[in-house]
């Protein structure tokens, strides 16, 4: 039985406002489900509910603001449907935009903070180890709960906004030790001295969502000088090919100083070896395209771009003379757009033709001019979803291997071996 506090009964009886007995009726039904026998206080919550999926979206966050509900704790908005800052990139219908910008705006006027961005963890204050929070997003649960060491189970839209209104939310899942402990075992290659680091990174996460589901595993093998990026990168992959939410590399992340400390001493249940070949085997697998079919663009940042991927892709351009030869498209935050206008890396790509996108995704919001041909990424989840969700034929590659390929107008990869 679901034990609440004098403040959880006095917002499930509408003590606190309708809202707030809105929200807990949620988080209390949640909690359920889960078998949980309490809830727990959260410091933060990252919401994902401000993408416009049609009126349901919209209705439900107006029902919080009528009733003058606000959020408890601190909130960052996840990715809209629009470029606030660049409302001309749209290329969809009117109302669909109108809509669009009322949610993002309603979730403003619930107190939450204007960042949408799939990335919360690379703004200024960020969950700190053993942090219990509410994330909604699959890169940003994931990140949350590996490289930061963060406590959050995957919440989704709705239930995000009603965990933020109450501050509340069931322990259970990932927010208990015991479940944390890894069961499954990766040993990954050795890609130390690879020149498609990046690509293999994302591969790699691919991988480990196939072979993982929702089941947590150690990864072993990483290289000592693996960067939030890379890891950003493989768990973005993973939680998009199965339901990963937490993984521990070994030597790296928090939880994970030892194999035994990642599995609290318990032995695995399955030790899974990954080799070059099956790395490569992703990589084909993302490059089905036709022969000699044009390039049509280039499209980076999914999850959103850090400002060192920005001084990286600028020492890339620094490389070549001449246009660009296709659409070139980089996804990122306003905070990060901010840092890089600062140190000029803004202004220095746009004079090269690169189309910096905020507050949304490529691959989910129509801003893309021309569609029509290959587009080529290096992140393992837009190579995953940009087909279905905008019917683009998807070539990948390292970051390399892409801004290459923009100044030669194809598709230019290294060979791969197996």
């Amino acid at each position: 039985m679901l034990e609440l506090t004098a403040r959880d009964s006095a917002m499930l009886n509408g003590e606190l406002g309708e809202g707030a007995a809105f929200a807990m009726r949620i988080v209390a039904a949640t909690a359920h489900v889960m078998n949980a026998q309490r809830l727990i206080d959260i410091s933060s919550a990252h919401i994902d509910g401000c993408l416009y999926h049609g009126s349901v979206s919209l209705d439900f966050v107006e029902r919080f603001l009528a009733s003058g509900a606000r959020v408890a704790v601190p909130t960052t908005l996840n990715v809209g449907s629009l470029d606030l800052i660049h409302p001309e990139l749209y290329r969809g219908k009117a109302d669909t935009a109108c809509a669009a910008k009322r949610l993002m705006d309603a979730h403003i006027e619930l107190g939450c903070e204007a960042t949408f961005t799939c990335a919360p963890y690379q703004l200024k204050h960020r969950p700190r180890t053993g942090d219990q929070i509410a994330w909604a997003e699959s890169n940003a649960i994931v990140f949350a709960n590996s490289v930061l060491g963060a406590r959050t189970s995957r919440y989704g839209d709705f239930l995000d906004l009603a965990a933020a209104i109450t501050g509340r939310v069931p322990y259970a899942g990932l927010h208990v030790t015991e479940n944390r402990a890894a069961r499954i075992v990766l040993e990954a290659p050795d890609l130390t001295g690879s020149s498609r680091r990046d690509a293999c990174f994302a591969a790699l996460g691919f991988l480990l969502g196939l072979k993982a589901g929702a089941t947590v595993a150690a990864i072993t093998g990483l290289p000592a000088d693996t960067t939030e990026d890379e890891l950003k990168s493989l768990g973005a992959a993973a939680a998009s090919s199965g339901s990963v939410a937490l993984f521990h590399a070994v030597g790296i992340t928090p939880e994970a100083r030892t194999l035994d400390e990642a599995l609290q001493g318990t032995e695995p249940e399955q030790t899974i070896i990954v080799s070059e070949a099956d790395l490569v085997a992703i990589h084909r697998m993302w490059n089905k395209a036709p022969a000699n079919e044009p390039l049509a663009a280039i499209s980076l940042g999914t999850p959103h771009f850090s400002v060192d991927e920005f001084r990286t892709l600028a020492a890339l351009f620094d490389r070549y003379d001449g246009p660009l030869r296709c659409d070139f498209y980089v996804n990122t935050s306003r905070f990060v757009l901010w840092q890089i206008e600062e140190e000029g890396l803004a202004q220095q790509l746009n004079a090269r033709s690169v189309q910096i996108v905020v507050d949304t995704c490529t691959y989910i919001t129509p801003v893309m001019k021309q569609i029509s041909g290959l587009v080529m990424t290096n992140s393992g989840k837009w190579a995953h979803y940009a087909p279905a969700n905008i019917g683009v034929t998807v070539a990948f590659g390292s970051m390399t291997e892409c801004v290459r390929s923009a100044f030669e107008g194809k598709v230019c990869i290294d060979e791969l071996v197996d």
